[in-house]
């Protein structure tokens, strides 16, 4: 029997990737690699929610779990590029 594993994702990783891209517009000074950084440091923070599809977990979810995930993943933005950053000012200092 063979085994298809690679529509198994997490969840997270497409919704941080779409966010990083949205938000780099705002973080000109960011290299590719530091956004590569970004997206490590955002996904450590999120749960690991893997799927097959996304639209098996989206469509259970309440109104309230939607917010709650909007919410970590602003808060994951927030501070992944906060600490990239930082770790880039400390670097050239």
């Amino acid at each position: 029997m063979i085994n298809d594993f690679e529509q198994v994702h997490n969840f997270y990783e497409r919704l941080v990737f779409e966010e990083i891209s949205r938000r780099s517009a705002q973080h000109p000074d960011f290299s590719t690699d530091m956004l590569v950084d970004v997206a490590c440091v955002a996904l450590n923070q999120l749960p690991a929610r893997y799927v097959r599809h996304d639209v098996d977990l989206i469509f259970y979810l309440t109104e309230h779990e939607r917010h709650a995930i909007d919410a970590a993943i602003d808060a994951a933005m927030k501070n992944a590029f906060g600490l990239v950053g930082l770790r880039a000012v400390k670097r050239s200092a």
